[in-house]
């Protein structure tokens, strides 16, 4: 039976826990995850997703702040573990810890190594129109996500997908691989492979500012956009002077004259936007600030604003 730390904070990483914690080969001795943060409404003391399934399980969680130099990686190290493994953790692993298990330290990243180190892969794959992405299993190194590849396996984007469909699909893929991989990793079978650094990409983590949809995009990067920032945090737009969150567009076959962000067309069930590259985009869900989301047909019914066609509505 081999020793792991775990190393995990989202949902994502709970498909990987979960294998790992009823595999009889593997002994979870630990498990690492963010510090519970306010959240809501309330603003309520919550617990990650993570250390839930770890407390359902009774392994010790450790939550440091910072990990390196912290009290928590010194008895981390003392466990003398033999794997470390991490999926979408939110830290720099110090190399003291990384060195410090028996056999290895691997993570479960969440894209086609090298396209899209860092923090948000996902949310990036889908934002620039790929059409598929995938898991990529390397060893820890001191560089972010530049390890060498173990194993990786891809997955097609779908049209509809959206970043929190894309995270149910990719933990299972994630924890399915990460099976198959851990076995030949420890019967010393895989010698890894180094990633093309001139293919290398980066996602890294997305800015509140970054959240606003660039209107003079294509129309299909519109819809992107919108969708890889779906679930969470959820894309805006300053639509007539207020910050209105953007949970579903459709790009649309028709094309344009009018400029990015004028209205093409408005009925009482729908308001259809101009983009960039003389595209159209119709405007199925929203949230206006301090309101809850709703149809578009509903924001027409209570919007104050005539919508004419070609009223630049959308600032940029």
């Amino acid at each position: 039976m081999k020793s792991i730390i775990f190393m995990g904070t989202p949902q994502f990483a709970v498909p990987i826990l979960q294998s790992l914690i009823q595999n009889p080969d593997y002994n979870v001795e630990a498990v690492v995850t963010q510090p519970d943060r306010r959240t809501g409404r309330k603003h309520n003391l919550t617990m990650s997703p993570v250390k839930k399934v770890a407390v359902e399980n009774e392994i010790a969680v450790f939550q440091p702040e910072k990990i390196s130099g912290s009290e928590e990686m010194a008895q981390l190290i003392a466990l003398h573990a033999d794997l470390i493994v991490t999926a979408a953790f939110g830290q720099f692993l110090p190399m003291k810890l990384i060195n410090s298990v028996k056999l290895a330290a691997v993570n479960v990243h969440g894209s086609l190594l090298p396209k899209y180190r860092g923090g948000a892969p996902v949310q990036y794959a889908i934002m620039n129109g790929e059409s598929e992405t995938g898991i990529t299993i390397i060893y820890m190194v001191k560089k972010m996500d530049a390890g060498k590849m173990l194993a990786q396996r891809k997955i097609k984007i779908e049209a509809t997908d959206d970043v929190g469909s894309m995270f149910e699909k990719l933990s299972i893929l994630g924890r399915n691989l990460l099976n198959e991989t851990l076995p030949k990793l420890i019967a010393g079978e895989l010698a890894g492979v180094e990633q093309d650094e001139e293919k290398v990409t980066f996602a890294p983590n997305i800015k509140p500012e970054e959240e606003q949809v660039d209107f003079r995009q294509s129309a299909k990067l519109v819809d992107a956009k919108v969708r890889a920032l779906r679930p969470f945090p959820v894309s805006f737009v300053i639509l007539n002077g207020l910050r209105t969150k953007l949970w579903q567009v459709t790009p649309l076959a028709q094309t344009t004259d009018l400029l990015p962000g004028q209205v093409v067309e408005k009925t009482k069930h729908k308001l259809l936007i101009a983009t960039g590259k003389n595209g159209v985009v119709r405007l199925d869900r929203v949230q206006p600030a301090g309101k809850p989301q709703m149809d578009i047909t509903d924001y027409l019914n209570g919007s104050q604003e005539a919508f004419y066609e070609g009223e630049q509505v959308i600032k940029l």
